[in-house]
């Protein structure tokens, strides 16, 4: 009992120490995954104690960009989750058809896939040259791979099924430049997608937007956490507008939940309703 309440001070510190110097809060991230993130990030660095992790960060700017990246760890792939795209492109699109311009924000887009998968989606639905995606994350190494758009040709051959079952319309390689052992998403899929880096705990509203996706990060936020996110994207859509949650992640029990209607349940896709504009 005693060394688990002294891991959990020195957690403690070493959060704060983040927050205060550099102003990434992750003090109200999902603790057991908090832990298990700085436990792996222990034993890949060469401190022994959580203690000398923080004192380390507070001089050492290199050493505490390692550190972040630990604590956002992409996982994703192209077209993940295959009936959420479908039904964005049967239930979603048809209504974003109806405005001139399209203002899109994917928050904790990771190395890039998923962003492309809806830029894809747009294109074939006749929307993307009306579209503005701006995709983000906290984490400059993932962003910059997204930006690249470089992936590993055996990904993208591992992912063509997730794109078949979303109900796809073309080749999914016709997507891609093959270099070497690569393949590079083609130019057309990048010339509307701005990446950036975007702290959803500690920066404020990205407003007037017509679909927000948010999808798989929140499961590592607590409840405070997922609420203060949700009224950030509440306030940073417009009315009507639409978010997206992961498979594993709800509105059942947030506090904005009369803010949104449920649009596709099984999907998670929630549509912002009059009573979050006061």
């Amino acid at each position: 009992m005693h060394k688990k309440r002294t891991e959990d001070i020195e957690i403690d510190l070493l959060l704060e120490a983040m927050f205060q110097s550099y102003g990434y809060d992750f003090r109200d991230y999902a603790r057991t995954s908090v832990r298990r993130r700085i436990r792996k990030a222990l034993a890949d660095s060469d401190c022994e104690k959580i203690t000398e992790m923080t004192s380390k960060l507070l001089y050492d700017k290199a050493f505490f960009t390692w550190l972040l990246n630990q604590f956002s760890i992409p996982v994703t792939e192209f077209f993940r989750d295959p009936d959420f795209y479908e039904s964005v492109r049967d239930n979603v699109t048809t209504v974003l058809k109806t405005y001139p311009f399209v203002k899109i924000w994917h928050a904790g887009c990771a190395t890039g896939e998923e962003a492309y998968s809806l830029a894809i989606v747009l294109k074939e639905e006749g929307l993307y040259d009306r579209a503005t995606i701006f995709a983000t994350d906290i984490n400059d190494h993932a962003l910059q791979q997204a930006k690249n758009g470089i992936y590993k040709i055996e990904d993208v051959k591992k992912d063509t099924s997730n794109y078949q079952k979303a109900r796809g319309r073309d080749s999914f390689s016709g997507y891609f430049r093959t270099q070497h052992r690569s393949a590079r998403i083609d130019s057309s899929l990048k010339k509307n997608i701005t990446f950036a880096n975007y702290n959803l705990v500690t920066d404020t509203v990205f407003g007037e937007m017509h679909l927000i996706l948010c999808r798989n990060v929140l499961i590592y936020f607590d409840k405070i956490l997922q609420n203060r996110v949700i009224k950030l994207f509440c306030d940073s859509l417009i009315y009507k507008g639409f978010l997206c949650l992961g498979s594993k992640e709800s509105l059942a029990f947030s506090e904005m939940k009369d803010c949104f209607d449920t649009y596709d349940k099984k999907c998670k896709i929630y549509r912002k309703m009059e009573q979050c504009l006061k």
